[in-house]
Parts: structure tokens; C-alpha cells; sequence
């Protein structure tokens, strides 16, 4: 029965971090990290990014083994007993903790057909598929138009492969950006050889012939549509892992609810990164994040309280992507269904995208601008009130 005084349920980014963290607070304390991915902890952003433009795979890893802690690796923690402090892996092995982070994470979503045909794209060994395939066939269609989908459909065509990439909504990123600016992506990927087919839903996928087959539903006609591939990849978003923490009687509502100290109603127990669901002051908002800055940040955070700090977690994460030449950076919160004011230096390739409620500005999109983000989380923690006047070549 493994004692740990820190305990890490989750093998990703906020678990590498944490143990990071917990060592410049706690240079000694025995920890143990339990993960479901056979692989030590890496980062995910070079899979959908860099490494479809030369990366290399060497540079992926997080070297969390190099800070003294134990990797019980391809286990998943099936049961957690927060009075007694144990946890129960799938192989009946206890471990028993001081402290307990639980970041587990999140589960792509999947439709309710296709089966392993589909790649719901999260994973070094998703990554690793799609590129063996990619190296030997040619057609790939995306399914999903947000993060995921949008980078993964750019980096396929720019290596050389024909992609059709669809979604329900009016255009890519439609849940975040202007829609003038969703509706120029849906151009601009057409530009570079996508097949953009927005306002299509997923009917099926079969195997047809050695190729699939993706049937398409239009939203706005109900008529049916079939497109041949050779690979098919989704993003259609994550639901968090919260089955261990509501088995064991914390609080969970869209992810893990936690304190500003990142407590999960018990003391000795922590939540970040993906899963955790926490308070933003200046947002007046509750947040789960799922982007790598929130990770890192918020699992250092976590670290150190479980080391014996007690700071609160106010911290304004960002997030970032790249589009082809296109790249942004944002803060807060963006979501298109609020008042935006849009600062274009050269329309739809580089300027500021301002989002407001109730006067105050709750996000900031840096469009090709770069080197403004502690600027936009410095004007998001100011209360205003803001007139589309006041931000005006503000950034």
C-alpha cells in the first residue's frame, strides 16, 4: 500500500505542473502520480500545432519523472475514499495520501456511431494515428468547427491533404468570434483548399469498399448528403472527468466545484486544470477552462497550496491557436453571443476584438496582435464602464 504525502490523480499538463509547484514549495515530500495514459506527462497543444510543422516529438515531454515522484502509468483510479484518504486503482493496488490532487481531466464527446473509425482527437496516440494515416492516404474529413477542428483541418491541408471539414453552425469558431469574422474564416479555409460545409449535421459513418463513408444531414433543408474519406477526426469538445470525485461526495456541477484555494470541499483535497470549476472575481463568473496557460498556471497554483500555501486563484488565463498564417491570442471570457467591438487594424487580419457586459470588458481576442496580453488582463480587471469610444486602439 503506497503512502504518498502528494498524491496526483491525472498524468496530463496541470498534474506535471503541480508536482512542479509542490517542488518549489517542497523539495522532499514523497509524491505519487496516477494517470489513465500509458505515456509520462506531456503537452497537448504541439499535437493540433507544431508538430504538423516540423516540431519535433522530443520536445513534447514535461520530464515530470525528473522531480522525484512516482509514475504508476495506464491505471485509473476507480474509487476514492476522501475520510479515510485511499484511493483504489483498477488494479486493486491502494495508495493512501497526505494531500490529494485530482486532475483528471476531460473525455472527448463521440457520436453515437462510427465507433474506433472515428478519431476523437486528444491524445499523443490520437496524434500518432492520424500521422501514420496521413502519411499514407490523402482525403480526411473534420468534423467540428471550434479548436480542434479548426486546427486540425490547417494542419492536414497544409500538408498536403484534401479536407472537408463540417459542422452544424453558421461558420468556424461560431461560438466564439463575431460572425463576421466566423463567416471570413469559413472564406479564408476555402481559400486555402478546405471544403468548408457549415450548417451540416453528423447523420452516420460506415465503412463502405475499404473507405468511409460520413452522411451529412443540411440543418436547414434535411437533405442528405454522403462524402467518402480515408480518415475521419472529431472535436466536438470534452466532458469532464467527475465520475471519481461525485462517487466520493464532492460537489461537481459542470466539473469539479472548488474554493479560491482550489480546495474541492475538503481540505486535503485539490482540483485543476480541464476539470476543476472555480470562481473568477473580476469575470464574476464561474469558469472551467480547458486551454494550456489555465492548465499550467492552475496546477502550479494547486501545487504549491498542497505544499502549504493558501493563495487565492485569480489568476486570467489565455489561450491561444494558429490558422494557417493566421494566429490569435485571447483573455477571459469570449463568447459570441456578447456586445462586441472590433478594432481592425487591416480588416480580419490583425486587430483587437473587444467582448463587454454590462459595460465592463470580460474578453479581449488578440487578432495577429501580439504582446497585449498582459495589457488585456490588466483592462479586464478595470470595472469601467467602457464605451466602444473608450477602447478605440486602446491595445
Amino acid at each position: 500500500m503506497p503512502h504518498y504525502k502528494y498524491l496526483i490523480i491525472g498524468a496530463g499538463m496541470t498534474a506535471a505542473a503541480a508536482i512542479g509547484g509542490i517542488r518549489e514549495v517542497d523539495p522532499q515530500g514523497s509524491a505519487g502520480l496516477i494517470g489513465a495514459d500509458a505515456h509520462p506527462p506531456y503537452n497537448r497543444p504541439p499535437l493540433s500545432k507544431g508538430l504538423w510543422k516540423g516540431s519535433r516529438i522530443e520536445q513534447i515531454w514535461c520530464k515530470t519523472e525528473e522531480r522525484n515522484v512516482s509514475l504508476h502509468l495506464a491505471r485509473t483510479a476507480e474509487t476514492l475514499e476522501a475520510q479515510d484518504k485511499r484511493v483504489t486503482d483498477d488494479l486493486g493496488t491502494v495508495y493512501t495520501y497526505d494531500k490529494l490532487l485530482l486532475a483528471t481531466g476531460g473525455t472527448p464527446r463521440q457520436l453515437p456511431f462510427g465507433g474506433n473509425d472515428i478519431i476523437y482527437f486528444r491524445t499523443l496516440d490520437d496524434y500518432q494515428r492520424l500521422r501514420a494515416l496521413s502519411n499514407e492516404k490523402q482525403r480526411f474529413t473534420v468534423i467540428g468547427g471550434g479548436f480542434i477542428g479548426s486546427e486540425i483541418a490547417a494542419a492536414l491541408a497544409m500538408n498536403g491533404k484534401k479536407v472537408v471539414m463540417a459542422f452544424p453552425g453558421e461558420g468556424i469558431g461560431a461560438n466564439v468570434f463575431p460572425h463576421d469574422l466566423s463567416q471570413f474564416l469559413n472564406q479564408y479555409y476555402r481559400e486555402k483548399g478546405v471544403e468548408v460545409l457549415s450548417g451540416q449535421s453528423v447523420a452516420d459513418v460506415k465503412r463502405q469498399d475499404g473507405q468511409l463513408i460520413l452522411s451529412l444531414t443540411d440543418v436547414a433543408t434535411s437533405a442528405q448528403h454522403n462524402f467518402p474519406a480515408d480518415g475521419i477526426v472529431a472535436g466536438l469538445g470534452i466532458e469532464p472527468n467527475t465520475k471519481l470525485a461525485e462517487h466520493a461526495g464532492l460537489a461537481v456541477e459542470n466539473g469539479i466545484i472548488v474554493n479560491e484555494f482550489l480546495q474541492a470541499g475538503h481540505p486535503d483535497i485539490h482540483a485543476a486544470g480541464d476539470v476543476a470549476n472555480f470562481y473568477n472575481p473580476a469575470l464574476d463568473a464561474r469558469l472551467r477552462l480547458e486551454h494550456e496557460d489555465n492548465a499550467l498556471n492552475m496546477g502550479r497554483h494547486a501545487g504549491r497550496n498542497m505544499a502549504g500555501e493558501t493563495r487565492p486563484y485569480h489568476y486570467h488565463a489565455s489561450f491561444y491557436s494558429d490558422l494557417f498564417e493566421l494566429g490569435y491570442e485571447a483573455v477571459g471570457r469570449l463568447d459570441a453571443r456578447m456586445k462586441t467591438v472590433a478594432d481592425w487594424s487591416e480588416p480580419y487580419r490583425k486587430g483587437v476584438v473587444y467582448y463587454l457586459q454590462n459595460e465592463r470588458v470580460k474578453g479581449v481576442l488578440l487578432w495577429n496582435v501580439w504582446d497585449r496580453v498582459p495589457l488585456a488582463r490588466e483592462l479586464i480587471a478595470q470595472p469601467g464602464p467602457f464605451a466602444p469610444a473608450d477602447l478605440y486602439g486602446r491595445l
